[in-house]
């Protein structure tokens, strides 16, 4: 077994069995396979496996099927251990184990051990580790987290304040990511733990060209605290949404559900220009029974924004995903495919498979699953693999799943977890794992190992 393999497979997902399918394998009954997977270098199936023997008191049975991964030194394995450790209550084990790292200079060692000190009554300890390393801001901000144990706020506060002077030339590198906006909002943070509201709102107000996390924090912390009339300020002098959002979801808390709507409407919400206010807008006339009212929130931002077509199709196609599953969800799938038409015709080409596949479920709802599947394979791109998992889900949706795959096997190794998902479904588990076992080719990365450079997705 071997940590930088073990780490290249999790994060990739590649050439392993990934935690959905371990899920589905314990849900149909095969916990025996999953067993038998955790002793074979299988990560997630490891994973799963201790966390079952734990719940059922066999705490070293457990252990004794992390030992392995443990041995090798990777770090996902000692924060892994660390928390079952301390979920059984055994906390000087799981120090111990994170101690261990720290002083062997893992670079996140750090901050887990002191954050997991300062959980079991050691937060004095753990702030005198972190005070050294306020310059780095993962570190900064898990000593802004341990002020609070330790009763060290006004020390953490002195220690933070002269980088709130630092104006950056070279961001991140010249601060390590701990600019004076993040100090900013670290300070208003310890502000809002000692009961100094107003003064961490007045530091959120101070520089008008915050960025947009400040206006984020100032508006979670408005609503965290019922200032109700300071949101609706927020809201109208705010050009980005956090604040309607913020001041939406408290007024739906308490009940004003057409508060929450106007709020909305109000700002402009479903205007051309700010799309994710007008999901949530029709997510909360959806969640209030009126869906028709959400669709027609969502139709005329897509027809809005058919003036400048490259933003359905490059970046903003999730609003027309969004639509047709309303359309799904409210039993009118003909007048989403009408609704789809007539973007198309507007577009004036023909549409790409991204685009197209929107039709499936719709024509599924309306016309039957073997017609859906019909239309997408007269689809220029309706037998490549990328395709085939659109008409596999149609399949499997209508309880075909032999069906669903045989069109998956036409393009394996491609859809490999869909084929695998299939698989295990009826029973084929040794299939299964010979599919999501097949090797994957790797670049190498530099000898040392820290850096590496293929992409995890």
């Amino acid at each position: 077994m071997d940590a930088t393999d073990l780490d290249h497979r999790t994060r990739t997902r590649s050439g392993c069995i990934p935690p959905e399918l371990v899920s589905r394998l314990l849900e149909r009954g095969h916990a025996d396979v999953v067993e038998q997977q955790a002793g074979r270098g299988e990560w997630f199936c490891a994973l799963a496996w201790a966390r079952l023997l734990g719940e059922q008191d066999r705490q070293a049975d457990a252990w004794e099927v992390l030992a392995p991964y443990l041995a090798t030194g990777w770090w996902t394995a000692v924060v892994a251990a660390a928390e079952l450790l301390e979920g059984w209550g055994r906390i000087d084990e799981a120090i111990e184990i994170t101690r261990v790292r720290m002083e062997a200079g893992h670079p996140m060692a750090l901050e887990s051990y002191t954050r997991l000190l300062a959980r079991h009554g050691r937060a004095e300890e753990a702030f005198t580790l972190l005070r050294p390393h306020i310059g780095e801001l993962s570190l900064a901000e898990a000593l802004v987290d341990v002020a609070a144990a330790a009763g060290r706020h006004e020390e953490a506060a002195a220690l933070l304040a002269p980088r709130a002077e630092h104006a950056c030339s070279d961001f991140p590198w010249c601060c390590r990511g701990l600019s004076r906006d993040m100090t900013t909002g670290l300070l208003a943070t310890l502000l809002e733990r000692q009961g100094r509201v107003d003064e961490a709102i007045a530091l959120l107000h101070t520089d008008r060209t915050s960025t947009i996390d400040h206006r984020e924090q100032l508006a979670a912390l408005l609503a965290r605290h019922g200032r109700l009339e300071e949101l609706r300020a927020a809201a109208a002098a705010d050009d980005s949404r956090y604040a309607v959002q913020r001041l939406a979801g408290l007024l739906e808390e308490r009940g004003d559900v057409e508060g929450a709507i106007a709020a909305y409407r109000q700002a402009d919400g479903a205007t051309l220009h700010a799309p994710h206010s007008a999901w949530e807008l029709a997510q909360l006339l959806a969640r209030h029974g009126r869906g028709d009212e959400a669709i027609e929130v969502l139709r005329v931002l897509t027809e809005a924004r058919t003036a400048v077509p490259t933003n359905l199709r490059t970046g903003d196609d999730w609003i027309l995903h969004a639509l047709s599953e309303l359309y799904l969800d409210q039993g009118r799938p003909h007048d989403g495919l009408v609704h789809l038409d007539a973007l198309a015709t507007a577009y004036g080409d023909a549409e790409d498979w991204e685009s197209y596949r929107l039709r499936l479920r719709l024509i599924a709802a309306r016309d039957g699953v073997d017609e859906a599947i019909a239309r997408a394979r007269s689809h220029p791109e309706g037998t490549t693999s990328y395709a085939a998992r659109h008409v596999a889900e149609l399949l499997t949706g209508a309880g075909r799943t032999e069906e669903a795959i045989v069109v998956l096997e036409q393009h394996a190794p491609a859809n490999s977890h869909d084929l695998a998902t299939c698989l295990i479904d009826l029973g084929r588990v040794e299939e299964a794992l010979a599919v999501l076992n097949q090797p994957t080719s790797r670049r190498a990365g530099p000898v040392d190992g820290r850096w590496r450079d293929e992409s995890p997705f």
